[in-house]
């Protein structure tokens, strides 16, 4: 088992990375077996002296799923969830996606999977992209909108 201090410098390193988030630390902590005390004060200092700061994590994590592995608003939003973050620090994050770069991303995901995609049908094919683009986060009103653009011949009621 590791001391408090070797956790503590372990985890500076760690959080010198990357962003991290409180729920990484919490973990890491649990896993070298410290006290839930110790634990409290090595996130207080590591706080304290800003290597952790959840706000700047979660502008960081919204950023980066967005634009690398363009994730939706909804799929941002779970994954910031299940790391117990609180929604009144990631909403506005979320909300500061450009809705014009949004759309745009949904589009391109939409057109480059319809290349791939064998379907039978319009509607087949309007089902595979909706499963995926919903698999992505992406909000259905906005998918539905997208693909009565992209594909013609579709009864949508």
């Amino acid at each position: 088992m590791k001391s408090e201090a070797e956790v503590l410098a372990a985890l500076a390193a760690y959080c010198s990375q990357a962003e991290r988030c409180l729920f990484d630390l919490r973990r890491k902590i649990r896993d070298a077996g410290l006290s839930p005390d110790a634990g409290k004060r090595i996130i207080r200092r590591l706080s304290d002296e800003k290597f952790v700061d959840e706000s700047r994590f979660v502008r960081a994590f919204v950023n980066d799923k967005f634009r690398f592995n363009h994730w939706g608003r909804i799929k941002i939003a779970y994954e910031l969830k299940i790391r117990d973050i609180k929604p009144a620090i990631y909403e506005d994050a979320i909300s500061g996606i450009d809705d014009e770069e949004y759309m745009s991303v949904l589009r391109n995901l939409l057109v480059g999977k319809r290349r791939t995609v064998k379907s039978s049908s319009p509607q087949d094919l309007f089902a595979k992209l909706m499963r995926f683009a919903s698999s992505r986060g992406f909000e259905t009103p906005l998918i539905v909108k997208t693909l009565k653009i992209m594909i013609k011949n579709v009864d949508y009621d």
